[in-house]
């Protein structure tokens, strides 16, 4: 299976080696067919410490790292100007 690649941004950067990154989607409701935004944090691991709050980053699917870390940060998304 592919793995999964979401975009979000950085929320927390205080655990060790440990980002928690919040996604966010927009959804159609079914009943009142107005979009909707949905949001989640995903914890993901950050090997050299180097992602900071606030900054908008690609993580991607991977093995279990720990107890809730299951993603990894594939790179720093730049916003041109």
């Amino acid at each position: 299976m592919p793995r999964r690649i979401l975009q979000g941004v950085v929320v927390s950067d205080k655990c060790d080696k440990t980002v928690l990154v919040k996604v966010e989607e927009r959804v159609m409701h079914p009943i009142y067919k107005k979009y909707v935004k949905l949001h989640k944090k995903y914890a993901a691991h950050d090997e050299s410490n180097s992602f900071k709050i606030g900054d908008i980053v690609k993580i991607i699917e991977s093995k279990p790292i720990s107890k809730t870390k299951k993603w990894v940060i594939q790179s720093k998304v730049e916003m041109g100007a």
